[in-house]
């Protein structure tokens, strides 16, 4: 297989990455305190405002995933007793540690100082977690964001996470890392983070053009990686979103497609909406059976797991603890399926898609319980007519090549019949 191609913002994010792994294995001896946490609902900008850098045990699991490192780590967890149908990134962070816990960059991870597991829907990340307790003998700290069951934060939920924010997740960080709390600080990293995602909104909505000069699926789960994971609320942040917004409009305003790992994606036949998360460990091919077929993705719900600013959501500074607390209440795991079903139909129509694709990953419940019944409300609501497809997160054996190419080749002939039939 040749070598992938990739924008220059994918070599920028390569680079943060890099020097943030190269940062956390010199943290035990800079004595730069360490603060595990997960991506729906994190608490970077707090955590950096405490002087802590931030260890996110899920993007581990997908980038061993991408590097085929994943189904090793798998197998070991597996040997210790863990069962085959717990979490795929539950066992490969299990599996990376019992293996010497080596990162995917190649540079050991620190122990945690701090567990920190902001609950935003998915209950694996509390047993998740409680496994990392066992295995770090370190402190765990768990801030409870209360799930939208009606689709709505009433007062008394954001009161509930302000008094735990005050009296259980603060007065932890400050235990581990030996400082204050510093509203001031966290001020600062809030205005940053704002700034950062109004660039990254402006991104994500460029793909309502027509060609879209993004992938908002394949090659948006790059550009929200910095958001969504160590970089919020940083310079460094800020300016990977200032560089990603120009490369993109310089795209859009000379006509051109999305970079896709197999060249530019310039002649788009068709334009669709995906759910659910993709699979890391055939990535490459996986976006490449949408590129053969000239599909590109302009909406995705998975890219809205750390976030839905696209939706109006930015962090305030102005009210330091309860932007925090409507944060996390905000995202996409902690949506009820009206909710959710909502997101897609508004996609499909403000990006005028031709179709909307559900990928189902066997080991994450969060995302594929209901997944059929989103199908269903969302083809009745929209009269477009779904696809769905089965793979896993970072488990390879999951992942059917022929079975998937068969099921979108057949989807995409059948939204071309449609239209010769003047349906679509």
């Amino acid at each position: 297989m040749s070598t992938a191609l990739k924008d220059r913002s994918m070599l920028l994010q390569k680079e943060m990455i890099a020097s943030h792994f190269a940062r956390l294995e010199r943290a035990p001896e800079n004595k730069e305190p360490v603060v595990y946490t997960f991506v729906p609902g994190n608490l970077v900008e707090l955590i950096r405002s405490f002087g802590a850098l931030p260890v996110l045990p899920e993007i581990n699991a997908l980038q061993s995933g991408m590097r085929k490192q994943s189904g090793d780590y798998i197998a070991e967890a597996e040997r210790v007793g863990h069962s085959e149908d717990v979490c795929a990134y539950v066992k490969s962070d299990i599996g990376m540690l019992r293996s010497g816990n080596i990162g995917p960059a190649g540079t050991k991870i620190p122990k945690p100082d701090l567990l920190l597991l902001s609950y935003t829907g998915c209950y694996t990340f509390m047993k998740w977690f409680e496994l990392l307790r066992e295995e770090y003998d370190c402190p765990a700290v768990f801030f409870h964001v209360p799930y939208q069951g009606d689709g709505v934060l009433e007062p008394e939920h954001r009161e509930y996470m302000l008094r735990q924010l005050r009296e259980q997740v603060i007065p932890a960080l400050e235990k581990a890392t030996g400082r204050a709390y510093d509203e001031e600080a966290l001020r600062e990293r809030l205005t940053l983070a704002a700034e950062a995602e109004d660039h990254l909104v402006a991104v994500l909505q460029s793909a309502k053009h027509r060609p879209s000069p993004i992938d908002g699926y394949f090659g948006t789960v790059y550009y929200v990686g910095p958001l969504f994971s160590a970089f919020r609320g940083t310079p460094e942040g800020v300016e990977y979103y200032r560089t990603l917004r120009e490369e993109v409009e310089e795209r859009l305003a000379a006509g051109l497609g999305p970079v896709t790992p197999e060249g530019q994606l310039n002649d788009q036949k068709y334009r669709l909406v995906v759910e659910g998360p993709p699979s890391w460990t055939h990535f490459r091919e996986f976006w490449k059976m949408f590129a053969d077929e000239g599909a590109v993705v302009v909406a995705s719900t998975y890219t809205k797991v750390g976030g839905t600013y696209d939706f109006g959501f930015r962090h305030n500074p102005n009210d330091p603890l309860g932007t925090l607390a409507d944060y996390c209440s905000g995202c996409y795991t902690n949506l009820n399926l009206p909710s959710r079903i909502d997101m897609l139909v508004r996609y499909i129509r403000e990006y005028e898609a031709d179709g909307f694709l559900i990928n189902s990953v066997k080991s994450c419940n969060s995302f594929s319980a209901g997944q059929l019944m989103i199908l269903r409300e969302v083809e009745k609501r929209t009269g477009i007519p779904g696809a769905f497809v089965e793979s896993d997160l970072v488990d390879p054996r999951y992942f059917s090549s022929a079975n998937i190419k068969n099921r979108l080749e057949s989807y995409f002939q059948m939204i071309q019949a449609r239209r010769v039939g003047g349906l679509a």
